[in-house]
């Protein structure tokens, strides 16, 4: 098998609320999964505790709109002037890397949000960041506006609910991953779901390129090669 095939076999399946392992997040996972048209929802917490996983599960849903850092500022600024709504859930990610255009248009989604939400037009905006509302590096009348609804914290997990994660996503690829090389990893390798999720996708890449069953030692000599932190930026 070709190195571009071992790479096009099993791809890793997309976000979704169903493959989050949300441990003691139950509640937030659990208000996104019933959130109508006309709330607002504001997630929080620190890198590697899903809050981008969340917004890409919610952007998959049918008329649904996600918003990365990456993304023009204009692109929000026409949905938020728009006669008719095109979408029935926007979902924005990151807004504490938005530029002060930036600001300023999700300023204006807001309140176009708070003046359709009894509307047939309503629209769910479900927004994430960093860091609590008020202590956002945003200009303080975004900061106010974070928290009109529903607000969660969302918690980094517990060694328990990684090998959780780890067993479940190992699994959606086929693959058994021994509690041998899950404690090694919870215990040597980085703790947030990203880098976890990128090793277990590298890790049966390696396997299947190699013919060799994924133990302890297979893993070893994948990380040696550097190769996981090299992948992950193509997750």
């Amino acid at each position: 098998m070709t190195q571009q095939l071992i790479l096009d076999v099993l791809p890793y399946p997309p976000p979704t609320l169903d493959n989050f392992v949300s441990g003691d997040n139950a509640a937030a996972v659990d208000a996104l999964r019933h959130c109508e048209p006309g709330r607002a929802i504001y997630l929080w917490g620190p890198d590697g505790a899903g809050r981008s996983h969340l917004l890409k599960a919610l952007a998959g849903l049918p008329d649904a709109y996600y918003f990365g850092p990456d993304g023009l500022p204009s692109e929000l600024k026409s949905i938020a002037a728009a006669d008719s709504q095109p979408y029935r859930l926007i979902a924005i990610d990151d807004v504490q890397r938005l530029s002060p255009d930036g600001q300023a248009a999700l300023f204006s989604l807001y309140n176009r949000w708070r003046e359709l939400a009894s509307a047939p037009a309503a629209f769910a905006l479900i927004v994430a960041g960093d860091r609590a509302p008020m202590a956002m590096p945003l200009r303080e009348d975004l900061r106010t506006r974070l928290g009109w609804d529903l607000v969660f914290r969302l918690q980094m997990l517990s060694d328990a609910d990684r090998a959780q994660a780890l067993r479940r996503q190992a699994s959606d690829r086929g693959l058994q991953l021994s509690p041998e090389v899950i404690n090694w990893v919870l215990t040597h390798y980085a703790r947030d779901m990203s880098h976890l999720s990128a090793l277990v996708d590298a890790l049966d890449r390696y396997s299947l390129e190699k013919h060799r069953a994924i133990t302890l030692p297979l893993l070893k000599e994948l990380l040696a090669s550097g190769r996981p932190d090299n992948e992950s930026d193509t997750l």
